[in-house]
């Protein structure tokens, strides 16, 4: 079993819930999980691809048919952990295909993203339900939180920065002011980054915990959250996000702290989308 225990790296007195505990347990032996785990990754690599390349029609019918097969899988699949990481995993797609199919609501694309994300904290708030987790091993909790504030802002600017020297300007706002900024946090602090943390790491990463290993969950965690963040064309995005994605799985498996992870993703976006590209 990979956990970071063999890297003499210790919880913290305050994750030690149900989750911490069966983590230094064996890793239940699920024949061929491997199998089961690759063909579904590889399908939405393929589908992510074909995003990259521009042809956005065929990522939607393939993400459509991985959403399909998973849903499918689930019926027929005995290993209880396996249908409950493809519940896990059936959110990726419908991530994507809600936001490429998602009609335009406003010619401003950070409007959009409230409908996009209001839409998928439907399928999200079922997935926890059924994941049957607790509210400390899906991270809600706002302990620590005086301490995560300033560590989140500081690390949401470095990282921020690091999107922007790799993408270039992007802005989702026309101009700096306080009621545009004041939005752009809104929507990216409050509403984006709780979602996506919710799915890569609440759920599926603390799912695949249990099927793979620590160190193995957050390597397969943080390339699935590089594909899905890696829409610009660049691929050394999908490198540097993956990155960004290890490094906030890490930051959750020490603390169990949904709201530290979130506040960085968030307010990583609201440099890289707001603040940055309009300074320079």
């Amino acid at each position: 079993m990979g956990t970071f225990e063999s890297l003499n790296i210790e919880n913290p007195e305050s994750t030690k819930t149900r989750m911490s505990e069966n983590l230094k347990e064996k890793v239940p032996e699920i024949e061929n999980k491997w199998i089961y785990l690759i063909i579904p990754a590889a399908a939405i690599a393929f589908a992510e691809i074909m995003i990259y390349l521009g042809r956005e029609l065929e990522a939607m019918e393939i993400h459509a048919l991985i959403l399909l097969g998973l849903s499918f899988s689930i019926m027929f699949i005995k290993s209880k952990e396996i249908q409950k990481t493809y519940q896990a995993l059936i959110l990726l797609p419908i991530l994507r295909l809600v936001d490429l199919s998602m009609p335009l609501f406003y010619e401003e694309k950070l409007y959009n993203l409230i409908f996009i994300y209001g839409l998928l904290a439907i399928p999200v708030s079922i997935a926890v339900t059924n994941q049957e987790f607790t509210n400390a091993e899906l991270g809600i909790t706002f302990k620590k939180i005086g301490r995560y504030i300033p560590l989140s802002i500081l690390m949401g600017l470095l990282l921020g920065v690091g999107e922007f020297i790799i993408v270039g300007k992007n802005p989702l706002i026309h101009y700096l002011s306080i009621f545009n900024l004041l939005i752009l946090t809104i929507i990216m602090v409050f509403l984006v980054s709780p979602i996506e943390e919710i799915i890569f790491r609440s759920i599926l990463q603390n799912r695949l915990e249990t099927v793979l290993g620590s160190v193995e969950a957050l390597i397969f965690t943080s390339i699935l959250f590089g594909l899905m963040h890696s829409g610009y064309g660049n691929v050394y995005e999908f490198f540097y996000i993956s990155s960004v994605g290890a490094l906030l799985g890490y930051l959750f498996y020490r603390t169990r702290s949904l709201p530290l992870v979130a506040l960085i993703h968030g307010l990583m976006n609201v440099f890289f989308f707001g603040i940055i590209p309009l300074l320079l």
